[in-house]
């Protein structure tokens, strides 16, 4: 990482942060409060505690908005003298970068929430990304999402039974009960998702119920990479790397979905560990071209 720059992969589960050998974590992002100041915050506490001189503060931020993406206000905010540039990118350009630096392709990066973004000769796709009320087709959420209908099926008898029931009981005996606990419950959208472990397990057990779902949610990402692929491509020659990340891809059952739909579909794609993590990317945007394709989705701000 260039000298004098503070690296910061901002997430809802925690943010992480390098500046020159120290790695620091911080509490997630707080979803419910302004943003830069949260951001401006982090870096003022990273610099104090690491005694680091920082001139460039580089950010790769989980849901960034068009409203937010602002490197001046963020700057203004830090309020440093040391520091004179800031440079600030939505998580899914981070991510690319972490995981497959300058090479062509596409990166999924799924968890509780997922999203994809494509990279070109010359241009660039982002599919999904939309929050779990709207997208998030594979992700955590949407797994678990699938699972939770799935019970109440069951206990309708409009669906097969499933072990997954069982796991449902645990946290909710009455599951006639269950959707008010759920509705009212602050914490319900990493409750739903974290229904997505038990999939993944009760899949690898032999639960039919769990599988299907697995494996849908294997298409279901392959979908968003093949999409993001074909608004990328240039000419159908053109071959690509694909990398998935994130915490959904631990299921075997589903990274062999994934897989399988990948190698079928009409691209010239070769699947691809990622080179680094989320936290590399933020610190690469210090060094990305002017002339990359990704350039153009970077806020940057300089004194």
């Amino acid at each position: 990482m260039t000298a004098g720059v503070l690296a910061i992969d901002a997430g809802q589960t925690g943010i992480k942060v390098r500046v020159r050998e120290h790695d620091i974590v911080f509490p997630g992002i707080r979803t419910g409060e302004p943003l830069l100041p949260q951001l401006a915050a982090v870096t003022r506490a990273a610099i104090e505690r690491t005694g680091a001189e920082v001139s460039v503060v580089s950010a790769g931020v989980s849901g960034l908005t068009t409203r937010e993406s602002d490197a001046a206000a963020l700057l203004a905010r830090i309020d440093d003298a040391a520091v004179h540039e800031v440079i600030l990118a939505h998580d899914s350009t981070t991510s690319f970068l972490g995981a497959l630096g300058d090479t062509r392709g596409a990166v999924v990066a799924a968890g509780t929430g997922v999203v994809t973004l494509a990279v070109g000769a010359s241009r660039v796709a982002r599919v999904d990304g939309w929050g779990y009320l709207m997208g998030d087709a594979g992700s955590g959420y949407w797994i678990g999402r699938e699972a939770l209908d799935a019970v109440m099926r069951e206990y309708d008898g409009r669906g097969p039974t499933t072990a997954l029931r069982a796991v449902a009981e645990e946290r909710w005996p009455d599951l006639s009960q269950a959707y008010i606990d759920l509705q009212s419950d602050p914490e319900r959208v990493s409750v739903v998702a974290s229904f997505a472990a038990h999939v993944a397990r009760l899949a690898t057990e032999g639960d039919a119920v769990s599988q299907n779902i697995t494996v849908r949610a294997g298409g279901e990402l392959a979908h968003s990479v093949e999409t993001a692929l074909g608004r990328v491509r240039s000419d159908e020659g053109e071959q690509f790397a694909a990398c998935a990340i994130g915490g959904v891809f631990r299921s075997p059952l589903l990274r062999e979905a994934f897989a399988s739909h990948i190698a079928a579909s009409e691209f010239d794609v070769t699947l691809v560990e990622p080179l680094g993590h989320g936290i590399d990317g933020a610190a690469a945007l210090a060094g990305l071209a002017p002339q990359h394709p990704l350039a153009h989705a970077v806020s940057v701000a300089h004194t």
